[in-house]
């Protein structure tokens, strides 16, 4: 006899995933869940996004996930005073009843724009609603210019894809055309923002965040 196992767990997932979006979509909340490996610089992102539009029209709010430790949140905490930690234990992924449990730590009503942060992995949290609005895969110069190809899953649901650390291209042996190329036979109309957290040359992933997040200015 086969049990559906796999199947009766993404069933309640996507029950409570439902319940979420509706919970943020009625708080006027837009939702991103950041995918992308360790180390591929998801945190480092979002701090210099806080730190550059906390300013703005734009109220910010996070829910940071890890195995364990509350490190990234408390930089996070730094330049955001919503800011919630998920520790996973031995999960690989944030589910969407760890994601309930943390939204009820936030104060949705002073919150706009909701990231967030995935586990470091690239597998896992692609085949798990969370509620959000949308999905955004980060790739690094410092993870080779297979990863693409070697993720397709992660290409295919992302309505956008950054490849982070392009100041590493003079000292690392990265095809970028390669990369490229592999993107747009897996995902033709996925927009593909090529940046430097580092330099902080983020342009064009606050202009697609103004976008998405309704058109209004952010910056």
């Amino acid at each position: 006899m086969k049990v559906p196992i796999v199947e009766n767990v993404l069933k309640l997932n996507d029950e409570i995933a439902a319940i979420n979006r509706q919970t943020l979509r009625d708080a006027d909340v837009f939702t991103i869940d950041l995918i992308g490996a360790p180390g591929c610089g998801k945190t480092s992102l979002l701090e210099v996004t806080l730190e550059e539009l906390g300013g703005g029209p734009k109220r910010f709010g996070v829910l940071v996930g890890d195995l364990t430790t509350d490190r990234d949140a408390a930089r996070m905490a730094e330049r955001c005073d919503q800011v919630v930690q998920i520790n996973t234990g031995k999960g690989c992924h944030l589910d969407a009843n760890q994601v309930r449990q943390g939204l009820g730590n936030l104060d949705l009503d002073r919150i706009d724009v909701l990231f967030i942060e995935n586990v470091g992995n690239l597998i896992c949290p692609v085949g798990f609603d969370l509620g959000q609005d949308t999905k955004v895969g980060m790739f690094s110069i410092s993870e080779g210019d297979d990863k693409a190809a070697k993720h397709p899953h992660l290409v295919h649901v992302a309505e956008l894809l950054l490849l982070n650390k392009t100041d590493l291209l003079p000292h690392v042996d990265f095809d970028t055309d390669r990369f490229r190329e592999d993107v747009r036979r897996l995902n033709p109309d996925v927009p593909l923002v090529e940046l430097s957290v580092r330099n902080r040359s983020l342009q064009p992933w606050y202009a697609w965040l103004e976008t998405a997040a309704g058109r209004i200015a952010i910056g």
